[in-house]
């Protein structure tokens, strides 16, 4: 029997993008032989996909459309469990029919489009396990997002060099070149500074009550602690057992010692101050979660909402902001790290 080196598992995951054991599998058992390893792989069929799905898929790629008209646009994530699967050519093939199918046929959610036929007449669903069959790791589209422009507007596009972060904006007033222009200069803000919300009005009103109840909280527990050898600090009272006092200081948190106390007095503003510096609070809310009110990176001299009323005059008419949409491939899930050398040396070990 042929020997089944590093290099050829490597080989052979690279030109296939298949899973390391796989290879080595495909591989031992046709003798070596790179083409009826292939064949194996595509033959060895779905029946391991299943096992796989509860793997983590954080990385991947985020596929785009923008139609010529700037009147649809789609992002679409689909996430691999490895960077090296996501550069493989079937899964960016993958991502690429997915966005496009999202775009064409407007699935109302994931369960929607993984029920709908696709290529060949499988069904979506049916398409993603055979490629986590071929490739051999956990593939799951995550979340998509999909604007049709109603009426007078455009759309705004932007996808980063790396595909693994994109942002969609939507300018209403106007389809001409100064909307469009505004529209891609605010999906480029958008993905580097990531405001949730275009405008204030999109901020759900029990949010807007949460901060400001954390504002209140924030005000009515205020101290400043005098510590041995170092300088008094200020910050908000957390909480306090035997041994600590927990206080976040210029946002984060931080362990001060009860030993090391030497006083302690609480700083409250008058409550008749409140609601104003509560109100100054929330400006500063906005400027980071809401588009409109940011600061443009590009000229910080301006905000966002002056980019868009010098458009508007431009283009002889009001612009306003419609929907914002930003994907970023893993956000939020927690990464498994690994590195291909070790990885191929203990599948070979095993």
């Amino acid at each position: 029997m042929a020997e089944i080196t590093a290099g050829m598992v490597k080989e052979l995951r690279e030109k296939t993008g298949a899973g390391m054991m796989d290879c080595k599998k495909a591989l031992t058992e046709n003798a070596g032989d790179f083409s009826k390893a292939e064949e194996w792989l595509r033959k060895k069929g779905v029946a391991s996909a299943a096992k796989k799905g509860a793997r983590v898929a954080a990385e991947g790629l985020v596929g785009m459309l923008v139609a010529d008209d700037g009147k649809l646009g789609a992002i679409v994530e689909v996430n691999a469990e490895t960077d090296f699967v996501a550069r493989n050519a079937e899964f960016v093939k993958l991502t690429e029919g997915l966005v496009k199918h999202v775009s064409q046929h407007n699935p109302a959610d994931s369960e929607a489009l993984h029920a709908q036929p696709y290529e060949g007449g499988k069904s979506v669903k049916d398409a993603i396990t055979e490629k986590i069959a071929t490739i051999g790791e956990n593939l799951t589209v995550r979340r998509f997002v999909r604007f049709q422009v109603d009426g007078n507007g455009a759309l705004g596009s932007y996808l980063h060099s790396n595909g693994k972060i994109a942002a969609l904006v939507e300018v209403l007033g106007s389809n001409g070149a100064e909307a469009k222009t505004l529209a891609n200069e605010l999906a480029m803000q958008l993905a580097a500074m990531k405001p949730p919300y275009a405008t204030r009005d999109q901020v759900p009103a029990d949010l807007l009550e949460k901060e400001k109840a954390t504002f209140r909280d924030e005000l009515a527990n205020t101290w400043k602690i005098t510590i041995k050898d170092g300088a008094a600090r200020t910050g908000i009272f957390r909480s306090e057992d035997a041994e600590k006092v927990m206080m976040e200081i210029s946002g984060k948190l931080e362990k001060v010692p009860l030993t090391q106390i030497l006083k302690r007095e609480q700083i409250t503003k008058p409550e008749a101050m409140w609601d104003k510096i509560i109100a100054g609070k929330l400006e500063k809310y906005f400027e980071n979660n809401c588009l409109i009110d940011q600061v443009w990176v590009k000229d910080d001299k301006l905000k966002i909402k002056d980019l868009v009323a010098e458009h508007g005059k431009k283009a002889g008419t009001t612009l306003t902001l419609g929907r914002v949409a930003r994907i970023e491939v893993g956000e939020g899930i927690e990464k498994v790290k690994s590195d291909l050398a070790a990885d191929v040396a203990a599948t070979l070990k095993s």
